[in-house]
């Protein structure tokens, strides 16, 4: 006969649960921590694990009790059977017994009445019970035994089985977070340091216990930290040795230029002579800023902070400028909407909106707007604005952009961003919605 238990469907549907648990993890299963990811995947195939062995627990127990519970009813029917064979009369006892019992399953009727003597279990009846049955002449003798107290075993023995295994899946799931705690930080150690060398801090290291050069063996994270040492020295020597090019180039040049300068300076005056000074002017300031990009990036200049009204401050720098010429009339006009103190370095301020304005006349087209509101002053032109890449990735020394920009060296933006950091400013780049190239520097307030 076909066996129905409670217990089997508490199971099932624990396993359903476990499973739509694991479904909506997987969801998530991107925005996770690797930490995360191997303690769930630990505690998966962890539940997996302990549902397949409650599952055959539970069958093993259920098939142990339903065995006792049919011999129990077998040996009743026979001690039925022999009273009733002695004395003709149903023994009225606690087993019920009867000759063709209303209640009694059809398939065991069906059974009984072929000359069988068989066993029912009906388990998922309010009153779990197993019945047993025989023939009697042309009659169906039958006992039927109550199963209260074997359920009630099977569901208490299905929840210690349940509990149990959310307890391993537990262990295992805090055991495989703290086996993987060290190999997350040590990621994330990488991480944090590859993140630090491509902001500029070429010390910096991972420095993994093992040392450089030891055979790892199977040791990804050591040789991931190793091969991010490796790389970050090797761009440290090679953007050194870099630097030190510029810097001697720029330090060679300067002594000759420097004649070069005074000898322009003293030829007669006419068109060619005029030709020869600027070009060697060209050339000075070419190399002026070579030396301070230099300085920039040997992070050797230190500035000289002082509170300063910035309006103010911005109005003497564009007077200074126009009577200096070195916007070549440019046309930069001047707006203050609101004025703030700021904790800055004039002088490197000023170098830093210079280089903006020039840039804003060389590249775009006028005029040239230059507005102070708060502690941010903007520069913008009305030209064709930045090229993409250049918002994309920065401004890069020797690349002036789109060739409709007009000529350069490029290194202006380069020397007004390092600046801005030497004084702890900020520059945005960007393009306004009715064109043109926007500079926004934002300073330190006081």
């Amino acid at each position: 006969m076909r066996l129905r238990f409670p217990g089997v469907h508490r199971v099932r549907a624990a396993a359903r649960r476990a499973l739509a648990a694991l479904t909506a993890l997987g969801l998530r299963w991107h925005t996770l921590g690797l930490r995360w990811k191997i303690a769930a995947l630990l505690a998966g195939g962890c539940a997996v694990v302990a549902v397949a062995i409650g599952l055959l627990i539970h069958n093993a127990r259920l098939d142990q009790v339903c065995e006792g519970a049919r011999s129990a009813a077998t040996a009743q029917l026979v001690r039925v059977r022999q009273v009733y064979e002695l004395t003709g009369q149903v023994p009225r006892d606690d087993t019920d017994a009867a000759i063709d019992a209303r209640g009694l399953p059809e398939p065991l009727r069906a059974a009984a009445l072929d000359g069988q003597r068989a066993t029912y279990l009906d388990l998922d009846a309010d009153e779990p019970s197993v019945w047993a049955a025989r023939p009697v002449g042309d009659h169906v003798l039958s006992v039927r035994l109550p199963l209260r107290e074997q359920a009630d075993e099977m569901a208490e023995f299905d929840q210690q089985l349940i509990v149990s295994g959310a307890v391993v899946v537990g262990l295992a799931a805090l055991g495989g977070a703290g086996l993987a705690s060290r190999l997350s930080r040590d990621l994330r150690t990488a991480a944090a340091t590859a993140r630090r060398i491509s902001q500029g801090d070429l010390d910096a290291r991972i420095g993994h216990p093992l040392p450089p050069g030891f055979r790892h063996g199977r040791n990804e994270v050591a040789d991931l930290a190793t091969a991010v040492d490796t790389m970050a020295a090797t761009l440290q020597r090679r953007l050194e040795a870099e630097q030190r090019f510029t810097a001697d180039v720029a330090h060679e040049l300067r002594t000759p230029l420097t004649g070069l300068h005074t000898a322009a300076e003293l030829l007669p005056p006419s068109r060619p002579t005029e030709l020869v000074r600027d070009r060697v002017g060209a050339l000075r300031g070419l190399t002026e800023d070579l030396l301070e990009v230099a300085r920039l990036d040997a992070d050797v200049e230190r500035p000289d902070l002082e509170v300063h009204p910035l309006g103010t401050l911005v109005a003497g720098m564009v007077q200074r400028a126009g009577r200096a010429e070195q916007f070549n009339g440019c046309g930069v006009r001047v707006r203050r909407a609101d004025e703030r103190l700021v904790r800055t370095d004039a002088r490197r301020l000023e170098r830093i909106l210079t280089n903006l304005v020039a840039n804003a006349y060389r590249h775009g087209r006028g005029p040239v707007e230059l507005s102070v509101d708060g502690a941010a002053v903007t520069v913008r032109d009305h030209g064709p604005g930045f090229p993409p890449h250049l918002l994309r990735e920065g401004p890069q020394r020797f690349q002036t952009g789109a060739r409709e920009r007009g000529q350069g060296t490029g290194l202006g933006l380069t020397i007004a961003l390092g600046q801005a950091a030497v004084i702890g400013a900020r520059v945005e780049l960007s393009n306004a919605d009715g064109g043109g190239a926007v500079a926004v520097v934002r300073l330190p307030e006081a």
